[in-house]
């Protein structure tokens, strides 16, 4: 027997060597959920995300803890996904310390650095009444995750999570672990939480407890952010649950604050509430006006005392109404920051509303002042919008002009009367970027000199201009420039930093676009400069260029007060979006009318285009038309010269029927076209008959075609006198031609002599 026949055992390997069937049983990790859950846990942290591996209990596993750290960054929603999928197999839970840390390793509550999120655990007791107690008080989260494990009573365990606007560090981040502890406290949760290093299940991973494996899955999710001074009051007032942690006591609703201001409340407690209640409502009401700079100081507590004296029977003493309001205050700063309290100058009274005569605005001869831009671009106290689609080029521009109004020197014909002093608050491009992009910016080095201490720019900002976020800039630009007062305050843009008020409307609502600009950009403009001016850059929407070109500013997006409160307006639009030039739309307020200026940025450099008769747009496009068309009349007027030659004639119909989709001429339309074009300019002319020839008159209006020395057949022409070959076939002559005016049929006067219509007319 040969060896080829003996098959070898391998006492090594057994025959079960297939590989083993997915369990259609199993439960996998959801990568989508765990990638959710990491954009709000983690999506504004930096630093790295300590991972913990749990073998769940009740499976008769054993295995020690697996830890990992992952970095916060664009690639941990796919690290993580990776780990659930190893637990999943060795039956062990994924948990993270909802924060992140500076190094490999470290894991205990004082190496939290960052945290962005809130989370209360509900692991007992009636979870379905806390969760509706939460969200009554707190507002909905923005996730509800379904951790896996059930209550004895039967209910699924809950946690809940409220994303931050951004991370809380250093006293943020201990006030952050405290309001975790109260909530818990309030509702019965899991108080370990009061602890920065307390582990959480990841949604999206495998809950294994017991033998039972379920998916630890996300029940809701929204898009929704919290300021952490705002949750802070919320926990505050939210009462505790009724026979639930720390207090069981009934909890009473607070009044609503128009009621309020209208009832008037005795002592003795025979009201719906005391007058402590009633005067610490309305204190507290006119006190967040005062800080959101709605009203002066002087205002809000004159309506604090017209409150005491017409509604508490009977009325506080006034050292007690001063000590409570006092009290409120330090706490309302406490918990929201820096107020940015609205000037009294800044609001004069409607008794000093100044007026002028005629003849006093006649008289009076003094000088104007100064433009902060010219001329007229952007004067005192003005406000100048930029519009622009995206990526259409405006923050570029923008960049550029404010590099040469911070230099002092002229943009685009726009011109400053010095170097002025610019605060740049941007909430679009990030950091790093920032900085790539002003060190690509391709100015003169003399330009960027002068500039560099003019100039103060923001990173991207995750915030609002809201009451707290004013006071945070108002206190940056005097940081900024202390000793001198502001020229121009530039917000970019304003959808990102947008506020619309205590109703919270967007942009596109008049009254909160109206809000934004008079209780917030300008209240900050007055405490920085009431004399400075401001640029706001928005966006543009979606208009078909017709609507464009017949009126730019009505593409400016959002609710049509911003263009009825701007001094300048300017948008910046692409007539053609193969090409690089833009428009750049000018509107006045406040001088008379610029003319629109053609710009594009050439060699690094923006450039403004000196209008002419050259094309402006899509010139190597227009030049390949233009050669194209030039190309069809050559291939027409030859094809009718060798066809004569041919002996065949054609009227312009005959021939675009002959010639369609030939010689790439198009069809019979285009033809008719191409030669209608040719006869006007005199290229093309016509002979009524050639009965000489056996052809005879036509019924065309014109007849048949004739080109420049065009001759029909070979027969050669010979002298009678030396029998010399003179040429060959019969010359061809016109008897007509198209007027270039009016279109008809005219006489030739002169067969002989080839006219053309410019010729004609000399």
């Amino acid at each position: 027997m040969s060896d080829d026949n003996i098959i070898h055992f391998n006492p090594w390997r057994d025959f079960n060597d297939a590989a083993p069937l997915d369990d259609p049983f199993a439960v996998e990790p959801y990568a989508d959920q765990i990638a959710c859950f990491v954009d709000v846990v983690f999506g504004y942290s930096e630093g790295l995300i300590p991972v913990r591996g749990f073998v769940d209990k009740g499976q008769g596993k054993d295995g020690r803890p697996h830890n990992i750290w992952i970095d916060a960054d664009a690639t941990a929603p796919e690290k993580l996904t990776t780990f659930a999928g190893w637990a999943a197999r060795e039956g062990a839970a994924v948990y993270v310390i909802p924060g992140t840390v500076a190094e490999t390793g470290q894991a205990r509550a004082a190496d939290v650095l960052q945290m962005q999120s809130l989370v209360v655990d509900l692991d007992s007791g009636d979870i379905p009444a806390k969760l509706d107690h939460l969200l009554h008080h707190l507002g909905r989260p923005t996730l509800i995750v379904e951790s896996g494990g059930r209550s004895p009573e039967g209910a699924t365990k809950l946690h809940v999570w409220w994303k931050l606007t951004e991370p809380a560090e250093g006293l943020d981040l201990d006030r952050l672990c405290q309001l975790r502890g109260e909530i818990a406290l309030k509702v019965g949760g899991d108080t370990h939480f009061r602890s920065a290093h307390q582990p959480i299940r990841v949604p999206g991973t495998v809950y294994h407890k017991g033998g039972l494996t379920r998916l630890v899955q996300i029940r809701e999710a929204t898009e929704l952010e919290v300021d952490l001074a705002e949750m802070a009051e919320r926990i505050s007032d939210m009462p505790p649950m009724p026979g639930v942690g720390m207090a069981t006591a009934e909890p009473r609703e607070k009044p609503a604050i128009d009621d309020v201001l209208a009832t008037p409340v005795h002592e003795g407690g025979t009201d719906d509430w005391s007058r402590f209640e009633g005067a610490s409502a309305a204190i507290g009401y006119f006190l967040r006006l005062v800080h959101e700079g709605r009203i002066s100081m002087d205002e809000g507590w004159a309506a604090i005392c017209g409150y005491n004296a017409a509604m508490l029977r009977p009325s506080w003493p006034l050292d007690r109404l001063k000590r409570e309001t006092n009290r409120l205050w330090e706490l309302h700063i406490k918990r929201h920051g820096p107020p940015l309290v609205r000037l009294d100058s800044a609001s004069p009274a409607q008794m000093d509303l100044p007026t002028f005569t005629l003849g006093a605005l006649l008289d009076d001869a003094s000088p104007m002042p100064d433009d902060i831009i010219g001329p007229r671009v952007l004067t005192p106290g003005g406000l100048l919008v930029l519009g622009g689609a995206p990526k259409v080029g405006k923050s570029d521009l923008l960049i550029a002009l404010l590099v040469h109004m911070a230099a002092g020197a002229p943009f685009l014909g726009f011109t400053p009367p010095r170097p002025l002093r610019i605060f740049y608050l941007q909430a679009e491009i990030q950091y790093h970027y920032l900085r790539e992009r002003m060190q690509q910016i391709g100015l003169p080095p003399e330009l960027i000199a002068a500039a560099r201490d003019n100039l103060i720019v923001t990173p991207k900002l995750r915030m609002l201009l809201d009451a707290e976020g004013s006071a945070r800039v108002a206190e940056a630009i005097r940081a900024a420039f202390p000793d001198d007062p502001l020229d121009i305050l530039c917000i970019d843009p304003i959808r990102n930093l947008f506020d619309g008020g205590p109703d919270g409307d967007g942009e596109n609502d008049n009254a909160a676009m109206m809000f934004f600009l008079k209780d917030r950009v300008e209240v900050l403009r007055d405490h920085v400069n009431p004399d400075c001016g401001v640029i706001l850059v928005h966006h543009t929407k979606k208009l078909s260029k017709h609507e464009v070109k017949e009126d730019p500013f009505l593409a400016l997006s959002g609710a049509s007060a911003l263009r009825s409160f701007y001094t300048t307006g300017l948008i910046l639009y692409r007539p053609d979006e193969e090409a690089s030039e833009r428009r750049l739309e000018i509107e006045l307020r406040n001088g008379p009318a610029l003319p629109a200026k053609v710009v594009d940025k050439l060699n690094g450099t923006w450039t403004e285009l000196t209008p002419s008769s050259e094309r402006l747009v899509r010139k190597d496009l227009g030049a390949r038309h233009d050669a194209e068309r030039d190309r069809k009349n050559l291939v027409v007027l030859g094809l009718i010269f060798d066809e004569a030659a041919e002996g065949r004639l054609y009227t312009a119909t005959q021939f675009a029927e002959a010639f369609e989709n030939q010689h790439d001429l198009g069809g019979r339309y285009s033809i008719r076209e191409r030669l209608a074009v040719l006869a006007t300019k005199g290229q093309i002319k016509f002979r009524r008959n050639f009965a000489e020839h056996g052809f005879p008159g036509t019924q065309s209006h014109f007849g048949y075609l004739v080109v420049r020395d065009m001759r029909f057949g070979r027969d050669p022409v010979i002298d009678a006198e030396t029998g010399e070959v003179l040429d060959e076939g019969v010359a061809v002559l016109p008897t007509h031609y198209k007027c270039p005016h009016s279109g008809r049929a005219r006489e030739v006067e002169n067969p002989s002599v080839w006219v053309y219509p410019e010729e004609a007319h000399d």
